[in-house]
């Protein structure tokens, strides 16, 4: 009888805590997302003379401009060296603002891109890119802020030799192209305030000596809500490259470039676009 009443009692102990936890929600009401990050291991393939390293951290919980929950405010650094200080300057992009005095519109809140980048292939040195939106007005639009890095062997420094900053309501866009005639280059789409309401097509192009030039501008035939499906730059890439010299009329299409993703991916401490 003893034994009877213990193996009750552990039955009856086992179904109360059972149900116990079957009351507890699978997230608590509070519940909000792992807060963004990255660290990226700069040393290895920039070959670089120090321990570079891209360290990105996220600040306290924000509200955007439609009063909904946002991440909060980003701190991107450069670190040489696990001990060494974060150099916040040459990774921030320049906080400009729609209005003088919101210059918290331009501040980064999302991490959108934080990877490496071969504008000359493989086997040649490659750039850091780095892609973050802004807080997201009420109307969903954002600005995403693209800069590329290259590493100066002599000074043992990373400089900043690309950077521009676009909305995306309108279908505007800053690409930097992997592959094909252009790779390298970064193709910019913004559009006009006026009809004929087109877009701003602009070219810049890598240089020998890492710094990017304007080869190209011109006033896309494009035109915002035309049904085109295709992004911007993408139904603009045979006029691109005929005016570059890079296609002729009844040669076949240029094949249009996957679009970056706007949803980072974290793993293994590398952040990409997957």
């Amino acid at each position: 009888m003893p034994g009877r009443i213990k193996r009750l009692m552990a039955l009856a102990i086992a179904l109360a805590a059972s149900a116990a936890a079957a009351q507890v929600p699978a997230e608590p009401p509070n519940f909000k997302p792992a807060p963004q990050a990255a660290h990226l291991d700069l040393a290895k393939p920039f070959h670089a003379r120090s321990p570079w390293r891209l360290v990105v951290t996220e600040g306290p919980l924000a509200k955007d401009y439609g009063d909904n929950d946002a991440p909060g405010a980003l701190t991107l650094c450069l670190h040489k060296g696990p001990a060494g200080p974060c150099l916040s300057d040459p990774v921030t992009p320049p906080l400009r603002a729609t209005t003088p005095d919101d210059p918290i519109a331009w501040e980064p809140h999302y991490l959108l891109a934080a990877k490496l980048v071969y504008p000359r292939g493989p086997r040649a040195a490659p750039f850091l890119l780095i892609v973050t939106g802004s807080l997201n007005s009420g109307d969903g639009n954002q600005i995403v802020a693209t800069q590329l890095f290259a590493y100066d062997t002599g000074r043992d420094a990373f400089r900043r030799v690309y950077r521009n900053s676009t909305a995306r309501n309108n279908n505007e866009e800053t690409r930097f192209i992997t592959d094909g005639p252009l790779r390298g280059s970064v193709i910019t789409a913004e559009p006009q305030q006026h009809r004929p309401y087109g877009y701003w097509i602009t070219v810049n192009r890598l240089t020998p000596t890492n710094t990017y030039r304007q080869a190209l501008r011109y006033r896309s035939a494009t035109r915002y809500n035309d049904g085109n499906p295709l992004a911007v730059i993408d139904s603009e890439m045979p006029n691109i490259q005929r005016r570059l010299g890079l296609w002729k009329p009844g040669q076949p299409l240029p094949t249009p470039h996957a679009k970056p993703c706007l949803k980072p991916t974290l793993k293994n401490t590398e952040l990409w676009c997957g």
